[in-house]
């Protein structure tokens, strides 16, 4: 699996977590320079608590395109840290 957001691989995984159709990169496969954290946070019933992540490529900014779970809930455990992507950014399989 494969993220790329303006013709930039953010991440490549050949051991993603797929959850509900959404693939959760491992923390370590992710290019953190391509992350800015973000302010907006929602809440899984399930899942817990997300944060976000804005995704930068030089001056190319998509908001909130990325999420991820620091203190999730026992039942998704496995996904904590790990990333997802939306909003108009590429995911190949």
């Amino acid at each position: 699996m494969k993220v790329i957001y303006m013709n930039t691989v953010i991440t490549e995984s050949n051991h993603t977590i797929n959850v509900e159709g959404n693939q959760y990169f491992p923390p370590n496969s992710i290019n953190k320079k391509y992350l800015r954290d973000s302010n907006l946070h929602s809440v899984c019933h399930w899942k817990g608590k997300a944060s976000y992540f804005d995704v930068v490529v030089g001056e190319a900014v998509n908001p909130e395109a990325a999420w991820y779970y620091p203190n999730p809930s026992a039942l998704a455990d496995k996904l904590k840290d790990y990333v997802a992507f939306w909003r108009g950014v590429k995911i190949i399989k």
